[in-house]
């Protein structure tokens, strides 16, 4: 064999596999610290990005099952009021019954005062139930403002409409005032007749800000930005037909991710055109308002069927997601997740490797100690 002092083989090829070890080592030390077999793009750049689309859907879902539950809930509180209403259309069924006969005539009075404060709680109930901020089933869920005219909302600086009832007309109109201030009048046809309502010295917006005004006799709230003026005269705007509002039930952008719900107005015109006060004034008038209360019944069931649909909907959605969330997540895990009992394995080979290997270049490194001895 050659002796050589100017470059030990042995030593770079043992130094050359200890690196190996050592790398191998680290690898598994950062895998068995962290849980996961790709810890960066190097580990595996295709599977990094296959597990980074499963972890963006896997999030998606997560708030898609919150959706879920939020929209189960936004719909107990909408069916929450109904029973209410329903509880309320039966006493009336009772009181209709009991004025319809002879024997209540001398009561009528008092039966016809307890039917109108039924009535009245039935459209507080309405107007007042809502979620988050947003009104259920006063006729206003899911509608929104289509502008007619020569004007749109922006120029006349109208920011946005907010109340609207399905298929009802809204004017709106504006005279300004010596100091500069605003009369504003809106008016519409409701269930209960013609509603007009005027906000007299109402300040306009400062530039760059907004104002809100509120009609609170027809549940319309306007925001006015700093265009306002009162030139436009008279306006209309005309809420469309309503359409359902959709709750993000999935991770993409198609109607199949999507659960479209629709909240009916409850109030008691809304129920029945003849279901208003002072029907039970005499037994003629109790006898035919019985058949408006029955009919009352009858549409406020189908609104709760619809309700109860959607809410059993919503469970079923919530359920699949539940499902796809734990796949997903699985699918993840195989791609991500590394198998510990396995790196565990790989971890004490590359330990007794590296050792073997310190040793090893210990050896090779005294291995030129003999060439000394050629010199004695």
């Amino acid at each position: 064999m050659g002796f050589r002092i100017q470059n030990n083989i042995a030593a770079m090829n043992a130094q050359r596999n200890l690196s190996i070890s050592d790398s191998a080592m680290s690898k598994s030390l950062e895998r068995l610290s962290s849980g996961y077999r790709i810890n960066s793009a190097k580990d595996d750049a295709a599977g990094l990005s296959i597990s980074q689309g499963f972890r963006a859907s896997i999030a998606s879902y997560n708030v898609a099952s919150r959706n879920v539950t939020e929209g189960n809930a936004l719909l107990q509180v909408a069916e929450g009021a109904m029973d209410q209403v329903g509880n309320m259309l039966t006493r009336l069924k009772e009181l209709a019954t009991q004025a319809a006969s002879a024997n209540a005539s001398s009561n009528l009075d008092k039966i016809n005062a307890e039917g109108n404060q039924l009535l009245d709680e039935i459209d507080r109930i309405a107007n007042s139930t809502e979620y988050a901020g947003s009104k259920l089933v006063d006729g206003s869920f899911g509608v929104s403002d289509t502008k007619t005219g020569s004007w749109t909302l922006a120029s006349a600086g109208l920011q946005s409409v907010s109340g609207l009832q399905s298929s009802v007309t809204y004017t709106v109109a504006a005279v300004t005032q010596a100091d500069g201030s605003y009369n504003i009048t809106a008016s519409a046809t409701l269930a209960s007749g013609r509603v007009t309502q005027t906000l007299y010295g109402v300040s306009g917006a400062s530039t760059g800000s907004t104002a809100e005004v509120s009609f609170a006799a027809l549940g319309l709230k306007i925001t006015l930005n700093d265009n306002f003026t009162a030139t436009f005269g008279g306006g209309t705007i005309i809420a469309g037909n309503q359409v359902a509002s959709n709750f993000q039930v999935g991770a993409r952008d198609t109607s199949d991710d999507r659960i479209g719900v629709t909240l009916s107005s409850i109030k008691a015109a809304d129920l029945d055109t003849n279901l208003v006060k002072d029907k039970m004034t005499s037994a003629a008038s109790a006898q035919a308002f019985m058949a408006t209360v029955d009919a009352a019944i009858s549409k406020l069931n189908e609104y709760r069927g619809n309700v109860g649909a959607a809410q059993n909907r919503f469970g079923y959605a919530s359920a699949n997601l539940a499902t796809t969330i734990e796949n997903f997540s699985a699918a993840d895990s195989v791609i991500r997740d590394v198998d510990m009992a396995a790196e565990m394995t790989r971890f004490t080979k590359n330990q007794i490797l590296l050792q073997a290997g310190t040793a090893m270049l210990s050896q090779a490194n005294q291995s030129p100690q003999m060439i000394l001895s050629l010199f004695k």
